[in-house]
């Protein structure tokens, strides 16, 4: 008779994307050395998301529903029991979680920057008149059109591996992905150039491995809290927070930047019409304490300086 397996110390939810795998395998490993046990204990159960299916479509995240689709049927899993704990790319995430889920919890943060990536040019501003950048990013796309209107776009949705084939098919001149992405990937030396964060400030939350898990939950608290970045999750929480005041759908260009010195944080924020013309920017610092209501208070002051009337039209994806 053939026994039962036996429970899993935790069980790890995912999406099945190589860099999604490679993140939550990062998490295992992490509570593996933390909590003594070995990482064939931690289980990790990968969940397809509309999101993913939708991809070879290629149609933009903002005609179809938004970031809650990379996460939905993963925080049902969660819901539901199936998992234990769901390990998202925090920019991925919507800013409203479903009742009774909390992402309270971050590994330390990679790279923020975005990585230019060309086969014909060494930099951005090296792109020939005209050139065809892919991009499937709202923000990416915005900013670059601020500095190089010239640019012809191109819808370019895919994990990490499908957008470098994408580019390797000639399909684009020019790609942009998080460096994040591609560190993780091992695909560092894929990168042509690194952007200036100043001059082209990030996603709210890019770089960032978030945890998820039901609120009520002590058990899962406990044992993914030693996991926790202080710095990290005080950037994210005031990222996240000004990104719920702007808007938490993909239809808006939003950019911001945290940095840190000891218990100060101070957050950057950019907003941004979709042709890049438009630009209304701001900062705002504080103790690392206090990082949900610096990103409020920065989201409603772009939200004074931009005025109701263009925010509305951004909303609507005008």
């Amino acid at each position: 008779m053939q026994s039962a397996s036996p429970t899993p110390f935790l069980t790890l939810g995912t999406r099945g994307s190589p860099l999604a795998l490679i993140q939550a395998e990062e998490v295992r490993r992490r509570l593996a050395a933390t909590h003594g046990v070995t990482e064939a204990e931690i289980a990790i159960k990968t969940i397809s998301t509309a999101g993913d299916r939708s991809q070879p479509s290629n149609r933009p995240l903002s005609e179809i529903g938004g970031k809650g689709l990379f996460s939905k049927e993963i925080e049902a899993r969660l819901l539901d029991g199936t998992i234990d704990i769901a390990v998202h790319s925090a920019k991925d995430m919507a800013t409203r979680l479903p009742d009774r889920l909390v992402m309270p919890y971050f590994l330390p943060r990679e790279d923020v920057r975005d990585a230019f990536i060309s086969l014909s040019a060494a930099s951005l501003d090296e792109l020939p008149r005209g050139a065809r950048f892919g991009t499937s990013s709202i923000r990416r796309r915005a900013q670059l059109l601020r500095v190089r209107p010239d640019l012809q776009m191109r819808e370019f949705r895919g994990n990490v591996g499908t957008r470098l084939k994408k580019l390797a098919d000639g399909q684009a001149d020019a790609t942009l992905l998080a460096a994040a992405g591609l560190i993780r990937s091992h695909e560092s030396a894929r990168i042509t150039a690194f952007l200036d964060p100043d001059r082209f400030p990030p996603a709210p939350a890019q770089g960032a491995i978030g945890l998820e898990m039901r609120a009520e939950d002590e058990r899962a608290h406990a044992l993914t809290l030693p996991l926790n970045d202080p710095a990290t999750a005080a950037a994210i929480i005031g990222e996240r927070a000004f990104l719920s005041v702007i808007d938490g759908s993909c239809q808006t260009p939003i950019a911001a930047l945290s940095k840190y010195r000891s218990t100060e944080l101070t957050i950057f924020g950019q907003i941004l019409s979709p042709d890049g013309q438009d630009v209304f920017e701001s900062v705002i610092s504080g103790g690392m304490a206090d990082s949900h209501e610096i990103g409020l208070e920065l989201g409603h002051k772009l939200i004074g300086l931009a005025g109701h009337d263009f925010i509305a039209r951004l909303r609507s994806g005008q």
